[in-house]
């Protein structure tokens, strides 16, 4: 497993590093978001990314975006000062799948990657039975984690991948706030109701003409309903 560590602080890096190494993790710096661009820009790849929030020119926040909309997957652990939740729902909204607050301790940081490794690979390791979802002009290439509407490939996070499959694998069902919490984050990540509230509304966006297929019941939950117009 190789994990990019991205943070404007050497010093900081350097103990990440070799703290991750001593556990059998291979490393990789970054001491700016640029740098790290740069790096995935020319081919490596990695399991997962620890990432700062506040640097210089690029923030954390502006990199995820980034990676996200070129349809880049790779996990992503925000490591931050910034502990208001107005931060933490704009680091999922980027598309972060875990978010820690500075100061932490190794052993926090080591669970919480072990958490979100274990949950990509359980997300990628699908039954082969039910490989692509089609609703409507709806494709779902659950293989491939593509999404195309209309023909069109649509870029979503893999948060808002993984609220789409769940709710697209069971039409007509409900579920509430904290079933989708359970389902899609793990137990021991920060998030609350209103960071589902505002991964689904980036995912009606995205999903255009079909935006309203998402149906939030008061009382019920959300469930996915394709109107017979569409």
């Amino acid at each position: 497993m190789r994990i990019l560590v991205v943070d404007d602080e050497p010093d900081l890096c350097e103990i990440l590093c070799f703290n991750l190494e001593s556990e059998g993790f291979e490393t990789e710096r970054a001491y700016s978001a640029e740098a790290a661009l740069a790096l995935m820009g020319q081919g490596q790849r990695f399991d997962l990314i620890l990432l700062d929030v506040m640097m210089e020119q690029v923030s954390g926040y502006d990199m995820a975006r980034q990676l996200r909309e070129s349809g880049d997957n790779t996990p992503i652990i925000f490591l931050t000062a910034r502990d208001a939740e107005v931060d933490q729902l704009e680091g999922f909204s980027a598309g972060a799948d875990d978010y820690i607050t500075k100061p932490f301790s190794f052993p926090t940081v080591l669970a919480r990657i072990r958490a979100v490794l274990k949950r990509t690979a359980s997300s990628e390791g699908q039954p082969d039975n039910e490989q692509v979802i089609h609703c409507g002009s709806i494709e779902v290439d659950l293989q491939r984690k593509a999404v195309s509407v209309d023909g069109q490939p649509i870029a979503l996070t893999r948060k808002e991948f993984l609220i789409l499959v769940l709710l697209m694998q069971h039409p007509g069902e409900h579920f509430h706030r904290q079933q989708i919490i359970e389902k899609v984050w793990d137990d021991d990540a920060y998030v609350g109701d209103r960071s589902v509230d505002v991964h689904i509304a980036r995912l009606r966006k995205k999903l255009g003409r079909f935006a309203d297929s998402i149906v939030n019941h008061s009382g019920f939950g959300y469930t996915f309903v394709l109107s017979a117009k569409q």
